[in-house]
């Protein structure tokens, strides 16, 4: 009963904050590139008064790369991911499973610990990323799938200052619950006050000298044990060597807590990323095996990440009364299907990029109008950028 007290007490709070999920982006309104020249960061957010919708390419605007033993390459995934703006708990806890499952602030995707594969292929012991993976990650601690999804499975080094113990560390991605997903450092206690301590995991190894029974105690048949502990298999090399225990730190089994935090002061529950005080990744690193909140459909599972934008949703950060020009800027129809039409009082010139960063029209813009046939285009998203003696203006455009 008290749990679900506090969950609509969250509620209250998000909608009194309802800014947060909007502001907390990297949106490149510059067309600035990362990865083998491919558009950076987040490229557009659109939110209704329910949903907010993140493009993205999955591709950092800090460099990347290399990765050993990794013959993968990143590549534009053109993701279009829907988070909730009423995160609510979940009655039954979904796991998460293998691929996205959430999305930092740059728009590349969050992993979870696991990798791919598990002992003799049963999913009862399940591989750690970091183990098995870790020597192909780069420098800020990610790699690509065989998709060319750019990812972390843990702290993504380069995308804050996880090394910052002064200050509560900033929103750095969401779960795909809605739910804000935090650096490491925040108020020792729960109702914001203490001092600024590191987040410590919930987890620990547990205390067995045979793989013969899970966390939970259930026992094992023979054939599903797990593998001799030690060699080429040491106590750590598998999900299952780990047991959740509430007295061991600060944070639950789905790696989060309620608490109050700089950009919710009434509180809200928020995952954080679990570290040592060197910045070295602790388990479960991210969000836990499961998640703590209701999961949206659509952006997980297979070829999930492509979310279809409303037509009434609002582009956030790239609004007309925003242009320090003072001109007033208008498209429309927007979705088109076959003219679109771009009513602007400067004179300039018209770039229509695709998704992918690829130039697919341009024109003079002259005499306040311009008029650009969009029939010949495939449907989907694009990026029209306007250049003026005003600056650059970027619009997202959807070809129906």
């Amino acid at each position: 009963m008290k749990r679900a007290l506090l969950s609509l007490f969250i509620i209250a709070s998000l909608n009194s904050y309802s800014q947060v999920e909007l502001s907390s982006w990297m949106i490149n309104t510059t067309g600035e590139t990362g990865y083998n020249n491919l558009p950076s960061n987040v490229q557009s957010v659109d939110y209704t008064t329910i949903d907010v919708y993140v493009s993205c390419t999955c591709i950092p605007g800090y460099d990347i790369g290399p990765w050993g033993n990794n013959p993968n390459q990143p590549a534009n995934q053109n993701f279009c991911y829907k988070i909730t703006r009423n995160p609510q708990e979940a009655i039954n806890h979904q796991a998460t499973g293998l691929g996205h499952i959430g999305v930092w602030s740059n728009g590349v995707s969050v992993f979870n610990a696991k990798d791919a594969f598990s002992y003799n292929n049963q999913g009862i012991w399940n591989r750690d990323a970091l183990v098995f993976e870790g020597a192909s990650f780069d420098e800020c601690l990610g790699h690509p799938a065989p998709n060319g999804e750019y990812h972390n499975h843990i702290n993504p080094t380069c995308l804050y200052d996880d090394m910052d113990d002064q200050n509560h560390s900033p929103i750095i991605g969401y779960a795909f619950d809605g739910f804000p997903i935090y650096g490491t450092y925040a108020f020792t206690n729960t109702d914001g006050t203490g001092e600024i301590k590191r987040m410590e995991s919930g987890y620990q190894l547990r205390n067995i000298t045979e793989r013969n029974s899970l966390a939970d105690g259930g026992q094992l048949n023979a054939n599903q044990y797990g593998p001799f502990i030690g060699g080429q298999y040491p106590l750590g090399s598998f999900l299952e060597d780990y047991e959740h225990n509430d007295s061991y730190g600060d944070l639950d089994e789905h790696n989060g807590r309620f608490c109050i935090t700089p950009d919710y002061p009434n509180g809200i529950y928020a995952y954080f990323v679990t570290i040592d005080e060197n910045a070295q990744a602790i388990y479960p690193y991210t969000i836990g095996i499961t998640y703590y909140g209701q999961v949206q459909n659509g952006n997980t599972g297979p070829q999930s990440g492509h979310n279809t934008i409303p037509t009434d949703a609002v582009s956030y950060g790239l609004s007309v009364d925003n242009y320090s020009d003072g001109h007033h800027l208008q498209i429309y129809p927007n979705p088109a299907a076959e003219q679109l039409m771009i009513s602007y009082a400067e004179n300039g010139f018209i770039e229509l990029y695709s998704a992918c960063g690829s130039l697919v029209y341009q024109q003079e813009h002259n005499n306040k109008l311009s008029l650009i046939n969009v029939q010949s285009l495939s449907g989907g998203v694009y990026f029209l950028r306007i250049y003026s003696s005003g600056g650059v203006l970027t619009r997202r455009i959807i070809r129906e």
